[in-house]
């Protein structure tokens, strides 16, 4: 199990490094563009837009495993006994219920795409769509692999470094 999310942190860090390069180039073009050309396309304001939803939509399931995404401990921490691990277990929990919920409202917003394309890039809207999609499953999968952490006792639910950082 644990060589399965090592595997889907290096695809999901794979994936966020070439949106941002992507996004980089896209940003420069335009860049250089405004300054030394006439007139400057138009789509690269929508690649980069596009970068930069589906760098979130990766990142989001790496920064609550990394300990990365907005946390409150103050309060969680200062808790006795074993209140801070029923809390970070509560918390893992609801995360996943969530995300769970709006996979299928997802799942509808991404079929709507389908009838859609992007006004600059001609692209179909499914594909830009899907990054709620992939949101949501991503956020569900790290929240129950914290939450199966916690039950099997191989982590205590505080944030995790990811492998690059230890």
């Amino acid at each position: 199990m644990t060589r399965l999310f090592k595997g889907l942190e290096g695809l999901c860090r794979l994936l966020i490094l070439a949106a941002f390069l992507v996004l980089s180039g896209s940003v420069l073009l335009q860049v250089f563009a405004r300054t030394f050309l006439d007139t400057a396309p138009v789509w690269t304001e929508e690649l980069t837009r596009f970068c930069l939803i589906y760098i979130g939509a990766l990142g989001a399931g790496l920064a609550l495993r990394s300990g990365d995404m907005v946390n409150v401990d103050l309060l969680c921490e200062s808790m006795p006994g074993r209140q801070p691990w029923i809390l970070r277990f509560l918390c893992a929990l609801l995360t996943a219920g969530f995300a769970l919920i709006l996979i299928p409202a997802a799942w509808d917003y991404t079929s709507i795409g389908v009838r859609q394309t992007a006004p600059s890039l001609g692209w179909r809207m499914d594909f830009i769509h899907a990054a709620m999609l992939v949101l949501f499953v991503t956020l569900a999968l790290w929240a129950l692999m914290r939450v199966y952490e916690m039950l099997t006792r191989r982590h205590d639910g505080r944030p995790i470094p990811l492998s690059g950082d230890e």
